[in-house]
C-alpha cells in the first residue's frame, strides 16, 4: 500500500476547509437574527428601546413629550390603542402607560407586539422596565386586555450632542398574528393599518 501523494493530501485539506467554511457560514446565518436582536436590545440601535431591570437615574427638570403609536397588521381583527396618546415626562422619571387591545373577530386569535422608538438615535436612552411586547396574547371574541408599559428616558440624553435638542419621542407598537411566539411573516404586509397616532 502506498502513501497518498502530497497533491491528494492538499486536495483533501482544501475540501475539509471549504466544508468547514460552509458549515460555519450556515451557522452564522442561522444565529444572525437572534444576535442582531440581542445587539439592538442592548444598544438601542435602530430605535430599539433598552430593557432595564430598574431605574437608577436621577430625575431632571427637563420635560419631554412621549407619543404613543399603535398599529395592527391586516389579518388580525384587533383594535389596539393607548389610553393616552401622549404624556409629558421629566427625564429620569418612571412612567406607566396603559394600552387596550380588543379582539373584534368571531374566533379566538393570538397576536404578538413588536416595538421601536423614533427618532432612531434615542433608542439607547429610552429604557423600558416592563412591557407586553414579544409576549403572545390570545384573545377570545370580544375580549379586551389591558397591558402596561413602564419606562423612563435616561437623563444622559441631554449630554449627547446628536439628540440633546430632541423634545419629543414616539413609541410605536405593532401587533402581528402569532404562532409559536413569533410574528407570522406571511400576515405581515409592508403597510400596517394605523389605529391611533
Amino acid at each position: 500500500m502506498t502513501a497518498p501523494d502530497p497533491l491528494q493530501r492538499q486536495i483533501r485539506r482544501t475540501v475539509v476547509a471549504c466544508g468547514a467554511i460552509v458549515v460555519s457560514m450556515a451557522g452564522l446565518a442561522y444565529a444572525s437574527v437572534p444576535l442582531y436582536d440581542l445587539f439592538c436590545k442592548a444598544t438601542g440601535f435602530g430605535g430599539t428601546p433598552v430593557r432595564s431591570a430598574e431605574n437608577t437615574s436621577n430625575t431632571s427638570d427637563r420635560v419631554m413629550s412621549i407619543r404613543f403609536d399603535a398599529n395592527v397588521v391586516p389579518g388580525l381583527n384587533w383594535v389596539f390603542a393607548p389610553e393616552q396618546p401622549e404624556v409629558k415626562v421629566k427625564l429620569g422619571e418612571t412612567t406607566t402607560v396603559l394600552y387596550k387591545v380588543t379582539n373584534n373577530g368571531s374566533k379566538p386569535t393570538t397576536g404578538i407586539a413588536t416595538y421601536n422608538v423614533q427618532p432612531d438615535l434615542v433608542g439607547s436612552y429610552f429604557s423600558k422596565l416592563e412591557c407586553f411586547c414579544f409576549t403572545e396574547q390570545t384573545l377570545q371574541p370580544g375580549e379586551t386586555l389591558e397591558s402596561a408599559v413602564v419606562f423612563y428616558v435616561d437623563p444622559r440624553i441631554a449630554q449627547d450632542p446628536d439628540v440633546k435638542d430632541i423634545d419629543s419621542i414616539t413609541l410605536s407598537y405593532t401587533y402581528f398574528p402569532s404562532k409559536g411566539g413569533q410574528p407570522v411573516a406571511q400576515a405581515a404586509t409592508p403597510k400596517a393599518t394605523q389605529i391611533v397616532r
